[in-house]
Protein backbone atom coordinates (compact mmCIF):
# COMPACT_ATOMS: atom_id res chain seq x y z
CA UNK A 1 0.00 0.00 0.00
CA UNK A 2 1.43 3.37 -1.03
CA UNK A 3 0.89 6.50 1.05
CA UNK A 4 1.53 10.13 0.29
CA UNK A 5 3.51 12.24 2.72
CA UNK A 6 1.35 14.72 4.62
CA UNK A 7 4.19 17.29 4.56
CA UNK A 8 5.52 17.23 0.99
CA UNK A 9 2.92 15.05 -0.80
CA UNK A 10 5.58 12.70 -2.21
CA UNK A 11 5.27 8.92 -2.07
CA UNK A 12 6.34 7.14 1.09
CA UNK A 13 8.08 3.77 1.38
CA UNK A 14 6.74 1.05 3.62
CA UNK A 15 9.48 -0.22 5.93
CA UNK A 16 9.77 -2.78 8.72
CA UNK A 17 11.24 -2.20 12.16
CA UNK A 18 11.36 -3.74 15.61
CA UNK A 19 10.89 -2.25 19.05
CA UNK A 20 13.74 -2.73 21.55
CA UNK A 21 11.74 -5.67 22.94
CA UNK A 22 11.63 -7.32 19.50
CA UNK A 23 8.04 -6.56 18.42
CA UNK A 24 7.88 -6.17 14.62
CA UNK A 25 5.87 -3.41 12.97
CA UNK A 26 5.56 -1.64 9.61
CA UNK A 27 5.77 2.10 9.10
CA UNK A 28 5.99 4.58 6.24
CA UNK A 29 8.89 6.93 5.58
CA UNK A 30 9.22 9.77 3.09
CA UNK A 31 12.63 9.75 1.34
CA UNK A 32 12.19 13.40 0.44
CA UNK A 33 11.51 15.08 3.79
CA UNK A 34 12.10 12.21 6.26
CA UNK A 35 8.55 12.22 7.68
CA UNK A 36 7.63 8.89 9.33
CA UNK A 37 4.13 7.65 10.10
CA UNK A 38 2.82 4.52 11.75
CA UNK A 39 -0.45 2.96 10.66
CA UNK A 40 -3.00 3.03 13.52
CA UNK A 41 -3.56 -0.73 13.26
CA UNK A 42 0.17 -1.32 13.64
CA UNK A 43 0.25 1.08 16.61
CA UNK A 44 -2.62 -0.76 18.31
CA UNK A 45 -0.95 -4.14 17.68
CA UNK A 46 2.35 -3.01 19.21
CA UNK A 47 0.51 -1.39 22.16
CA UNK A 48 -1.38 -4.65 22.78
CA UNK A 49 1.90 -6.59 22.82
CA UNK A 50 3.30 -4.15 25.39
CA UNK A 51 0.14 -4.48 27.52
CA UNK A 52 0.45 -8.26 27.37
CA UNK A 53 4.12 -8.09 28.31
CA UNK A 54 3.42 -5.77 31.26
CA UNK A 55 0.73 -7.97 32.83
CA UNK A 56 1.40 -9.14 36.32
CA UNK A 57 0.43 -12.57 37.55
CA UNK A 58 -0.65 -13.31 41.11
CA UNK A 59 -2.06 -16.27 42.99
CA UNK A 60 -5.19 -16.13 45.09
CA UNK A 61 -4.95 -17.41 48.67
CA UNK A 62 -7.71 -18.47 51.04
CA UNK A 63 -8.04 -15.95 53.90
CA UNK A 64 -10.86 -17.07 56.20
CA UNK A 65 -14.05 -17.23 54.11
CA UNK A 66 -12.58 -14.86 51.47
CA UNK A 67 -9.79 -14.95 48.93
CA UNK A 68 -6.75 -12.70 49.13
CA UNK A 69 -4.76 -11.35 46.21
CA UNK A 70 -1.07 -10.59 46.66
CA UNK A 71 0.08 -7.48 44.83
CA UNK A 72 3.60 -7.84 43.35
CA UNK A 73 6.30 -5.70 44.98
CA UNK A 74 6.95 -3.78 41.76
CA UNK A 75 3.34 -2.52 41.80
CA UNK A 76 3.46 -1.82 45.56
CA UNK A 77 6.52 0.38 44.99
CA UNK A 78 5.18 2.01 41.82
CA UNK A 79 1.90 3.07 43.48
CA UNK A 80 3.26 3.59 47.02
CA UNK A 81 0.80 1.10 48.51
CA UNK A 82 0.68 0.51 52.25
CA UNK A 83 -0.55 -2.26 54.52
CA UNK A 84 -4.30 -2.02 55.23
CA UNK A 85 -4.81 0.51 52.43
CA UNK A 86 -8.26 0.30 50.83
CA UNK A 87 -8.78 -0.11 47.11
CA UNK A 88 -11.91 -0.06 44.94
CA UNK A 89 -12.74 -3.12 42.83
CA UNK A 90 -15.00 -2.67 39.80
CA UNK A 91 -16.38 -5.78 38.05
CA UNK A 92 -16.06 -5.52 34.27
CA UNK A 93 -16.86 -7.82 31.35
CA UNK A 94 -13.29 -9.12 30.97
CA UNK A 95 -12.08 -8.88 34.55
CA UNK A 96 -11.84 -6.74 37.64
CA UNK A 97 -10.46 -3.21 37.67
CA UNK A 98 -8.66 -2.23 40.86
CA UNK A 99 -8.51 1.48 41.64
CA UNK A 100 -6.15 2.84 44.26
Amino acid sequence: MKKKCTKCQKRMKELKAKTPEGFSYNYFKCDSCGEEILDMNQLHNVAEKYREMKKFHAKLSKWGMSLGLRIPKELVDRYNLNNREEVIMIPEKKGIKIII
